[in-house]
């Protein structure tokens, strides 16, 4: 199998709209850290699969299909989701995407699929799986445990040329007042592992199934040093993870076809969850008589996206991804799956299974079912009927079945 790695520049002006918050005061002021685009590529001297990594908060349909065309190869594109970069159309049921952003990811994604396929060259991999404390949580659940899974692919050429994370965690810990653009927590992760592992050693973080996880209630702060502390708590899980036993992949010089991929295009069907509006205006105005800004954003979040949904009762086209590399099954999802949906997947005895989130389409939330018995934001924004994240697991499962 033959590796490749390559990354490029997302520059952002001052003066672009901002995604991720409802009530951000305006647009970008300036830059706290620099956004970007990375690919990784797969060659098994048959067929080539490639995975690029966009710092921004979401992939539409329109965006996956360009960057597919423009790289020339089967690409998953997936946004690392952070709520400080450019607003590329983030919408719940998915939309359109804004230029200059449709053409200028779509640059930058062909930009590092290119770099990545000059720079193929025989490697060896091995997965590390294990848990990640006191990062994330589940974001509507104070007290639910601060333990999420974190999953590792290590690339060898002798000695460690790069690694894939895969961190199920909302990268959200600057505020909504926040106006620099900045990767947030994906980016902190990169800098901390470029800093333990060396700079020669390239890091790709992809965002997994975050649709509930989230940093709420595992920050101290909303800040620039806060970011540095999450980010060196990811790092150093990560060296321990490999610092311990791997399960190995595939080898840098075996012959024969090690990549497969699947695709199945689903229809799901629109929420018909009702919930009180009239009550959650209420919440709302007593959430800002308090003068609490967190209760307040929350109870805004909650308002906005139950307004959100019922104006688009409309049916949602997704497509579920899944590849094979090697003795690794990967699942590409669309939009925010819970992490439970993940779990459902990646239940597959005798083989890793990694789950991305926010791949080639954005439907918004993806809740299980029995998420929809609680007045939660992410229900009331979520487009979509109960028990279709739980078709998009088990489709998942069929596909990689069936590969």
């Amino acid at each position: 199998m033959r590796v490749g790695y390559g990354t490029t520049d997302l520059p952002v002006p001052d003066g672009t709209p901002m995604g991720g918050y409802l009530d951000r005061p305006g647009p970008s002021t300036g830059l706290a850290d620099p956004l970007s685009v990375s690919a990784l590529t797969w060659s098994d001297g048959e067929r080539r699969f490639a995975l690029a990594t966009a710092d921004i908060i979401c992939v539409n349909e329109d965006l996956a299909r360009r960057a597919r065309q423009a790289a020339g190869c089967e690409l998953w594109l997936a946004a690392s989701h952070t709520h400080a970069g450019p607003e590329t159309g983030c919408v719940p049921g998915g939309g359109p995407t804004p230029e200059p952003w449709l053409e200028r990811v779509t640059e930058a994604v062909a930009t590092a699929v290119r770099q990545a396929i000059d720079r193929e060259r025989p490697c060896e991999g091995t997965v590390y799986r294990g848990e990640l404390q006191g990062v994330g949580s589940d974001r509507s659940r104070p007290r639910a445990p601060a333990v999420v899974p974190l999953d590792l692919i290590a690339v060898y050429d002798g000695g460690l040329a790069g690694i894939l994370v895969v961190l199920p965690v909302h990268p959200t810990v600057l505020p909504a007042t926040n106006r620099l653009v900045s990767a947030d927590l994906v980016g902190a992760v990169r800098r901390s592992l470029r800093k333990r592992l060396g700079e020669d050693v390239w890091v790709v973080v992809a965002t997994g199934a975050a649709g509930d996880i989230s940093t709420r209630h595992t920050r101290r702060d909303q800040d620039a040093a806060e970011l540095e502390r999450l980010g060196a708590l990811v790092a150093d899980r990560c060296a321990d993870l490999l610092a311990g036993p791997g399960m190995p992949l595939w080898r840098a010089g075996a012959a024969g076809r090690w990549i497969s991929c699947a695709t199945r295009r689903l229809t799901l069907e629109p929420t018909s969850t009702t919930a009180d509006e009239a009550a959650l205006i209420a919440g709302y105005e007593q959430a800002a008589a308090s003068g609490d800004p967190v209760a307040t954003r929350l109870a805004r979040s909650r308002l906005e996206g139950l307004r959100a949904r019922t104006a688009r009762p409309v049916r949602t086209g997704v497509d579920v991804n899944v590849a094979r590399l090697g003795g690794l099954a990967l699942a590409g999802l669309p939009g925010e799956p819970f992490l439970a949906v993940a779990e459902r997947i990646a239940d597959r005895p005798g083989e890793p299974t990694l789950v991305l989130g926010y791949v080639n389409g954005y439907p918004g939330y993806l809740p299980t079912a029995g998420a929809y018995q609680h007045a939660e934001y992410e229900v009331l924004a979520s487009q979509v009927a109960p028990g279709s994240a739980e078709l998009i697991a088990e489709t998942a499962r069929q596909l990689l079945e069936d590969l």
